[in-house]
């Protein structure tokens, strides 16, 4: 197997947990990551995607592990500038981990997976009328929340439980908070959630937990082989 895949992220992603869903498929060598701004300061940052009058921001995580509002024109600016170049380098699949609003990013070679684009349709045609709940770390996130889940036919109920502040105990209380609600599918819609929070809510609540990194790394492996 020769292909290559660049996995592309905005801020800090927890990579390592979703490599094993690949290299079964493709050696790690031949993946690359890459995060626009997860290496920079937050100094740098706030300067550089600074959310001008006028401007839509949208919310990622930084190296200090810290939430921060950036600008949503200049991180599709320089996205789509770090796809162009990864196009041109070769790579087969670019996926683009970040379940934040943008779309319309654009590759000429590689196949190129945008989860908003995938992940929203998919999941609609799996829970298929069930009552989704949605645990997201931040409630800033829920107006964004509500708008990339309109597909589904119920409109989804909302919790929060941060994967990195949140301890298991408060991850099950947000899912039983949902299920109380009528949820009898729970979403786990941040990349910094993994299958370790998955299984633990599975185990503990016995209900169909659907994780988005995981769907959207699945895919790709799917194209590697």
């Amino acid at each position: 197997m020769s292909a290559t895949l660049a996995m592309l992220t905005i801020g800090v992603v927890p990579i390592r947990e979703v490599l094993p869903l690949l290299t079964e498929h493709i050696r790690e060598d031949q993946i690359t990551h890459i995060s626009l701004l997860g290496k920079m300061s937050r100094e740098d940052v706030m300067e550089d995607y600074a959310v001008e009058p006028g401007e839509e921001a949208l919310l990622t995580m930084l190296s200090d592990l810290q939430p921060a509002a950036v600008s949503r024109s200049k991180v599709e600016r320089d996205l789509q500038a770090v796809i162009e170049v990864l196009d041109t380098q070769g790579y087969d699949v670019i996926i683009l981990m970040s379940t934040a609003q943008i779309i319309g990013m654009k590759a000429h070679n590689a196949i190129l997976l945008e989860p908003l684009r995938i992940i929203p349709p998919l999941v609609a045609s799996i829970v298929d009328g069930h009552q989704v709940g949605v645990i997201v770390p931040m409630e800033e996130l829920i107006p964004a929340q509500k708008i990339k889940w309109q597909v589904l036919e119920n409109p989804p109920l909302y919790s929060l439980a941060h994967p990195l502040y949140s301890s298991d105990d408060e991850l099950i209380a947000a899912g039983l908070e949902l299920i109380g609600r009528g949820a009898d599918v729970l979403m786990l819609d941040c990349l910094g959630f993994y299958q370790h929070h998955r299984d633990l809510l599975q185990k503990a609540l016995d209900v169909p937990v659907l994780l988005s990194n995981v769907l959207i790394t699945r895919l790709a492996s799917e194209l590697l082989v």
